[in-house]
């Protein structure tokens, strides 16, 4: 972790792959991850914890299964979301988005259920930034 200030532009022109975030700082035993994003992720779900999302560019689906039936929320650019534990969902970017992810250290990018994990999905607990 670093103690100087991170700039979140230059951390998401650090790297280039999708569905792949980056670990930018530590809040307790919280991870602090940028992601880029363009199509679609994965049906899953988080057992344990809340999966918090903070649009910072483009726009970003997420598709939701719950008691009541299936919707999606629409987040366009600096919108914030969180998807209560337990709730299965799906991410998905039409046309790209870069967002802030705010989850407990260790957290998998693909939940604790899901299905076939697709190529262009990076299962991960998040990667350290510059790598």
């Amino acid at each position: 972790m670093s103690d100087e200030p991170i700039s979140l532009g230059k951390a998401l022109a650090s790297f280039d792959a999708l569905w792949s975030p980056r670990i930018v700082t530590r809040v307790n035993d919280y991870d602090v991850r940028v992601a880029k994003v363009e199509g679609e992720h994965l049906w899953h779900v988080h057992d344990d914890t809340d999966e918090f999302f903070l649009v910072l560019d483009g726009e970003l689906h997420i598709s939701l299964r719950e008691p009541a039936g299936e919707r999606t929320v629409l987040l366009p650019q600096g919108s914030v979301f969180t998807v209560p534990r337990g709730t299965e969902h799906k991410p998905y970017a039409p046309s790209g988005a870069a967002i802030l992810m705010f989850e407990p250290a260790g957290t998998p990018t693909v939940g604790d259920r899901h299905g076939a994990i697709p190529d262009h999905v990076d299962a991960t607990t998040g990667h350290a930034l510059g790598t």
